[in-house]
């Protein structure tokens, strides 16, 4: 028999994304030629602005394919850095997407055994790319209405922990951290002296009126504070791979250091696509921000007559319990592969971001589809 090849033991710590691996299965069940509404893909079915398309092929066009600076083209990090007080160039680093500027985050500031508290239910990657870097990660339990929870995040602290991540808008569940409990994170992150990851890829979308807040505007102490953005959701560029980190300088250093030897720089003519989307007129995030804002707003009305739900106020996602749709022993994992497999509508068990019991709803898609998914949905249960 043929020996089984070896792999690292911090491979063997972590699972594959369970979101990608849902992606995958339901793009394979549409080329078996089923019929497959996908409600767990983390993007909205917004095209790309068109100035974003064009500055890309006109850099193509240039001949703009060439190695550029690992830590991203000058124009563009002069620009990202303008919407960070007290920030210039050299606070700025482009990567490929806000994945890899997390995952190189918790490498940079992570030794083996050191703790990084974050709050469940939470996005897939978060814990895997901690124990990737040798760090554990410390879940702490939001409320009930899936806010921020202050005092049990004050409770985890122990001396091995080195930052507290904080997410908002936030993947899952679609909440939006109050002002008041961010700042007291904030405050108990300067207490301690750890560093403050604020993950604000959602930034763009919030609705209801609620606003967004900044974690780098509410901390103590503004140095210790990571910002990581993302132009894929903001301008439906998920493709472009195009995300960046804010920071202080000597961060920046140690990322860049660490890029060099990883990816190097970012995609070229994909940053200059980048800095049309900064330059174009902003209207057209905003009408996307109020589509979305219906699209909520019908996917709740549909989720709530199936299923008791948090109305979520930013990002794109529902998080609905769905314990009382649950046949003994089963988990929503199984019914979430029984609504794939017996009426195609994909869906991301709650197992995947440490909330089981839920199921997480992308309304990123067409209101038809919405109407669609929930009538197939109904049949089933």
């Amino acid at each position: 028999m043929k020996d089984q090849p070896h792999f690292s033991a911090r491979l063997g710590a972590v699972s594959e994304s369970n979101t990608t691996q849902i992606f995958g299965l339901a793009q394979e069940l549409r080329r078996q030629g089923r019929d497959i509404i996908s409600l767990a893909v983390g993007e909205p079915d917004f095209a790309t602005p068109n100035p974003i398309i064009a500055a890309t092929q006109q850099a193509l066009a240039q001949g703009r394919t060439r190695y550029g600076p690992v830590p991203g083209e000058p124009d563009l990090r002069a620009r990202l850095a303008q919407g960070f007080k007290g920030y210039g160039p050299d606070n700025i680093l482009l990567t490929n997407g806000a994945k890899q500027a997390l995952y190189s985050i918790f490498q940079v500031i992570c030794d083996p055994g050191d703790e990084v508290i974050l709050s469940a239910p939470c996005w897939v990657s978060f814990t895997e790319q901690i124990k990737l870097a040798g760090g554990r990660p410390v879940l702490v339990p939001t409320d009930a209405d899936f806010q921020i929870d202050p005092q049990q995040i004050r409770r985890a602290v122990t001396p091995r922990t080195r930052a507290i991540l904080v997410n908002s808008p936030n993947n899952p569940t679609g909440a939006v951290y109050t002002g008041e409990r961010l700042a007291e994170v904030a405050h108990i992150a300067a207490d301690h002296g750890l560093w403050l990851i604020a993950d604000e890829a959602y930034h763009a979308y919030v609705f209801d009126g609620v606003g967004f807040t900044s974690l780098k505007e509410l901390a103590a102490d503004p140095h210790k504070v990571i910002t990581v953005r993302s132009f894929s959701k903001h301008y439906n560029m998920t493709g472009f791979r195009i995300g960046f980190v804010a920071a202080e300088s000597a961060l920046i250093q140690a990322l860049t250091r660490l890029q060099s030897h990883t990816t190097g720089n970012v995609c070229t003519f994909a940053q200059l696509g980048a800095l049309a989307a900064l330059q174009m007129e902003q209207a057209v995030v905003a009408q996307r921000c109020a589509s979305l804002q219906q699209r909520r707003d019908l996917a709740l009305e549909l989720t709530q007559e199936l299923f008791p739900c948090v109305k979520g106020q930013g990002a794109f996602y529902l998080f609905p319990d769905v314990r009382g749709r649950l046949g003994n022993g089963q988990t929503s994992q199984d019914l979430a592969a029984r609504l794939l497999n017996e009426c195609g509508v994909a869906l991301v068990p709650g197992e995947a971001f440490h909330g089981p019991g839920h199921l997480r709803i992308s309304f990123g898609t067409s209101e038809e589809n919405l109407r669609r998914a929930f009538e197939k949905i109904k049949e089933v249960l």
